[in-house]
Parts: structure tokens; C-alpha cells; sequence
């Protein structure tokens, strides 16, 4: 996909798939630390997000398609890496994440795979 093909709206409510993209990019981050400090504490109290401000403040739109790409791929095989070590003992961990209602660590981890694959759906990469 070109650059410019790739700011060119692709969704309803007028996201291109390089907004999408660094949706994921965000999701990966918030979801790392989410998975690791989880990892670490009894329990887990994280802020929300949000989606709109944070493509309105990194302005995906202005950035290369290749960059968010190669981001997006490498960040998300570390998570992998990150995943499959999360330890059995800590799955049972309660995370809260802004005003939701309370989920597990194993809830989150398996969340963000059917994320990922909902928004890949959405821009034709899965």
C-alpha cells in the first residue's frame, strides 16, 4: 500500500488505515504496560483512553505508512515474546482500567489478540 493510499479514509467515521494503525500502535503500548505491571502488583488500577485525542495529538496522518508499519509489526512481536511469559499465577489478577468494570490479566492478554485481528479485518491486512 502507498503512502497516500494509506491516509485516504478506509472506514466508516472517516478513519484512514494509517489512523487505524496507530490505534493498534496505542493499544500495543497501553497493553504493555497493562500486562507487564499487572505482572508485578496485587492488582491493577490504569486510566482509560482515549482514541480520538490520542490520533488527534500523534497525527498519524502526517506520518509514513512504512514507519507505522514497521512499528506496528516489531512492537507487536515483542508483545508476543511478552505474552507467552506472562506467568499462570498472575492471569487471575484484576486489572480496572478507567471507568470499566474490573477484568483479569488473562482477560486483557486474550482481548488484545481479537482487537489486533478486528481492526487488521478492517484495513484488508488479515
Amino acid at each position: 500500500m502507498t503512502n497516500t493510499d494509506s491516509a485516504i479514509p478506509a472506514l466508516s467515521g472517516g478513519w484512514s488505515r494509517k489512523q487505524v494503525l496507530a490505534h493498534l500502535i496505542d493499544s500495543a503500548s497501553n497493553n504493555h504496560q497493562r500486562f507487564v505491571r499487572a505482572s508485578l502488583q496485587p492488582s491493577l488500577d490504569f486510566p482509560g483512553y482515549d482514541q480520538d485525542g490520542n490520533i488527534r495529538v500523534q497525527a498519524p496522518q502526517e506520518a509514513d505508512w512504512r514507519l507505522l508499519v514497521s512499528l506496528w509489526a516489531e512492537y507487536n512481536r515483542y508483545l508476543a515474546h511478552v505474552i507467552a511469559r506472562l506467568p499462570a499465577s498472575k492471569l487471575d489478577t484484576i486489572c480496572r482500567i478507567g471507568p470499566n468494570q474490573p477484568v483479569t490479566l488473562g482477560f486483557i492478554a486474550e482481548d488484545y489478540v481479537t482487537h489486533l485481528l478486528h481492526h487488521l479485518r478492517q484495513i484488508g491486512a488479515a
